[in-house]
């Protein structure tokens, strides 16, 4: 039941959030297709209906598994999505809870999407406010368990409704001969060239070798391939076979590392001069440069999807490129692709946790992580980058946080060997990709695709506890930074300053037509005045600008907007005589009256004998009515023999008002009203 909240109110191409949910659909159901299927398929999914309190997301994925199910595509098990968080009850004890609503979800400490098939898990996905591995186990299992459920009823319903699956050409399941010729041909070429280190290199070489294949085998007469397609897929598997044999009974990786070694790290912060904070994170052949932005709530990144709220917004939010030059290729540089996408907003998972409360750093964050070269594992390099820039640009985190990407390797027999910080190789060659943020002991967010069933929660237990040590390595490493991050705000950044006010004067600061404030910004350099910030109490004030003096007088000058009895007001300009007294400008666009009687303190005749038109008078307020729209202020109450008496603790005189912000005289008599109309910014 909503509308697009921008200008074009028709949907056009997929949002980001939707996107994203696109690839969770994707990513556990892509590997579970026969090998051999070669058709375009395509899975669309609509949500015609949203409660506002179920998540649509493990539906989506329920939803697609269901439709393979019972089509004749050959998909090879049911698959099926659930989401798992951890929620403290009211005794303060922590229970998990299996597709909760979203308004638990806003109070969970963990939330987990799992998908998977009846025999084991394929993919996991989320975010948790440092929680410890053991946690994250418990959650998967449980989510296993209902997804195992699922999928049985699935199987069930598609033996009763679903159309018998087509048949396959089985041409790539058997291919030994083809793999057995090349393999005598060319296998220790393949696997000297599978252990170069240098990514660049290896590359290189394993081009040459697929050409001479190309035309030996294609080009002669030898009629082992009948295309460059079946050459190509027979040369992924052996360069797989070779690296598998490789890592499991020798122990040896494609760059030379042991099984647990993560690469050569180093980082340097205050990278770019005129920046609020930067940093460069290198790990191995991958490298990440982040920039941080700091600004007020006009930077922050408004949300408008089918679950958000009309006002919705991130404070912090980090966005991740990935241009074509960081893997040596030319390409289409533009608006972010799946990929990016998916890396940045995992990334932002990852830090999230750990930004501080608005109510202590006030500030709107955006990181942005460019990645200038990629050899595996650049979003979690992006999130090493991001805490040291965010650290740079003097933003106090609860905590450091760093990310690895671990690998495994699973044979027929069930041995397994679990790879820590794998490369882009690895990733492309190997049975899982696991990616795990968090702080030394603690995780912030995971990311889990596996490519075989028959993973289980004691492998996944041994590699997130490889995952934590890994990250335990990179934290102490990214401690070496130097330049060290600078930990404070750069004088490039803008200051932000709130104050509070009563509320009913919030319209009388704003003046009409934002006069007032636009005269404010331009007097004192500011960026902005934001007389409604979100999420705070009404009457908050944020005052932004680059020079914090600036910032602080405009605070000053508002504060004395704003009545209040005793207040005195050095040099206050007189600015229109009265028979009955004078009004003072005490504050910008805020005029007072003073009595007659209130001038000196003997009688006197005539306001001209003792005040004119551009006088500058000292003056102390001494009453406010009608919210600070009528103001009386006294220059006797500031005299050296002024001594207080009866009178002067009385209400207003009858034939005097008080003054209001641009008041005109009504009547005869001397009542000031406030003139024009208040609106509230």
């Amino acid at each position: 039941g909503k509308t697009s909240g921008g200008y074009l109110k028709r949907d056009g191409r997929p949002r980001d959030a939707e996107v994203l949910t696109a690839r969770l659909v994707d990513r556990p159901i892509r590997p579970m297709f026969n090998k051999s299927w070669q058709r375009d398929t395509q899975i669309i999914s609509w949500l015609l209906s949203f409660d506002g309190e179920i998540k649509p997301e493990p539906l989506a994925i329920t939803a697609a598994g269901c439709a393979l199910a019972i089509s004749d595509i050959p998909l090879s098990s049911p698959v099926a999505g659930v989401r798992v968080s951890r929620i403290q009850d009211g005794t303060g004890a922590f229970q998990f809870v299996v597709n909760p609503t979203a308004s638990q979800i806003e109070e969970a400490s963990l939330d987990l999407l799992v998908a998977g098939t009846s025999e084991g898990v394929l993919m996991i996905e989320g975010s948790a406010d440092l929680v410890s591995s053991e946690d994250v186990l418990k959650a998967v299992d449980l989510g296993h368990t209902a997804i195992r459920h699922m999928c049985q009823q699935m199987e069930k319903w598609a033996e009763q409704v679903g159309k018998p699956k087509r048949e396959v050409f089985a041409g790539k399941d058997n291919q030994g001969d083809a793999i057995a010729a090349v393999l005598g041909d060319y296998g220790q070429e393949l696997k000297a060239a599978l252990s170069i280190h240098g990514k660049k290199e290896r590359a290189g070489k394993l081009s040459e070798l697929k050409e001479a294949m190309r035309q030996k085998y294609i080009e002669g007469d030898t009629g082992v391939f009948s295309s460059a397609k079946q050459l190509n897929y027979v040369f992924k598997q052996l360069m797989s076979d070779i690296v598998r044999q490789m890592v499991v009974e020798e122990g040896l990786r494609i760059d030379g590392r042991g099984l647990d070694d993560v690469r050569p790290i180093t980082s340097r912060a205050q990278v770019l001069p005129r920046t609020h904070g930067s940093a460069l994170f290198t790990r191995g052949e991958t490298q990440a440069i982040a920039v941080v932005t700091l600004g007020d709530e006009k930077s922050a990144q408004r949300i408008d999807t089918v679950q958000s709220d009309d006002n919705d917004f991130k404070r912090f939010y980090l966005q991740y490129f990935f241009p074509p030059s960081c893997v040596g290729e030319t390409g289409r540089v533009g608006a972010p692709g799946r990929r990016e996408l998916g890396h940045g907003e995992l990334a932002e998972r990852a830090i999230a946790p750990v930004i501080p409360k608005a109510e202590s750093f006030p500030y709107i964050m955006r990181v942005e992580s460019t990645i200038t070269e990629s050899n595996g594992s650049s979003s979690m390099a992006s999130v090493c980058g991001g805490t040291l820039a965010l650290r740079d640009a003097g933003v106090p985190l609860r905590a450091n946080v760093a990310g690895v990407a671990m690998g495994l390797i699973l044979n027929d027999d069930g041995s397994y060997a679990i790879l820590s910080d794998i490369l882009g190789n690895e990733d492309a060659l190997g049975d899982m990709d696991f990616k795990v943020a968090g702080d030394a002991t603690s995780i912030t967010a995971v990311q889990m695709d596996i490519k075989v069933e028959g993973i289980t929660v004691d492998i996944m237990r041994e590699a997130l506890k490889k995952a934590e040590q890994a990250r335990a390595h990179i934290l102490d490493e990214m401690e070496k930074c130097s330049p060290p991050p600078k930990m404070e705000i750069s004088e490039y950044a803008p200051t932000i300053h709130a104050i509070e006010v009563d509320p009913s004067y919030v319209g009388m600061i704003i003046g009409a037509g934002g006069k007032n404030i636009k005269q404010m910004i331009e007097d004192y350099e500011l960026d902005s005045i934001n007389c409604n910030v979100d999420g705070k109490p009404d009457g908050t004030i944020e005052i932004m600008g680059t020079r914090r003096s600036q910032v602080l007088a405009c605070a000053a000058a508002i504060e004395t907007m704003c009545p209040k009895e005793g207040d005195v007001h050095k040099n206050a300009t007189v600015v229109e005589v009265l028979p009955f007294g004078c009004l003072v400008e005490y504050a910008p666009g805020r005029q007072a009256l003073c009595h007659i009687s209130e001038l000196a303190m003997e009688r006197i005749e005539k306001v001209e004998d003792v005040a004119n038109v551009g006088d500058k008078l000292d003056v102390k307020i001494i009453e406010v009515m009608d919210g600070g729209k009528k103001v009386r202020v006294s220059v006797r109450h500031l005299l050296p023999d002024f001594v207080p008496s009866s009178r002067d603790s009385r209400g207003p005189r009858r034939g005097g008002g008080g003054g209001g912000n641009n008041g005109r005289r009504r009547g005869g008599g001397g009542d000031y009203r406030g003139g024009g109309r208040e609106r509230r910014g």
